[in-house]
């Protein structure tokens, strides 16, 4: 069993992320995992993720507060206990427009490595 406590998870910079606080709490900084790593965002308000294809299969979870996940065209605004599932390459922005924080929680696949 590995713990990563709240306080310790280690910060990373999330590429074309604006305005977003960032922590790994499994997987790479954080330490060793074989299928996925999880992390939690926090989007300030007008914090954004840019649109770009999604690396590996992602799934997002909304802890609190209220984003706006814009997937290959088609938005939703999501909320505290909703998900998101993307697909591999999906293009995807992710819009904070309320003028509160909003915390994500973010897995996301690793590459499967070839045989």
């Amino acid at each position: 069993m590995r713990i990563t406590r709240a306080d310790a998870a280690p910060p990373y910079d999330p590429p074309l992320h604006q305005d977003v606080t960032a922590v790994r709490l499994q997987g790479h900084e954080a330490g060793a995992t074989s299928r996925f790593w999880v992390g939690r965002s926090r989007y300030l308000p007008g914090g954004r993720a840019s649109a770009a294809p999604t690396v590996e299969e992602t799934v997002y979870v909304v802890l609190d507060g209220e984003l706006v996940v814009t997937a290959d065209g088609q938005s939703a605004t999501v909320g505290p206990g909703d998900s998101v599932h993307l697909p591999k390459a999906t293009v995807r922005t992710i819009e904070n427009r309320s003028g509160q924080d909003a915390v994500l929680l973010v897995i996301i696949a690793l590459p499967e490595l070839a045989p």
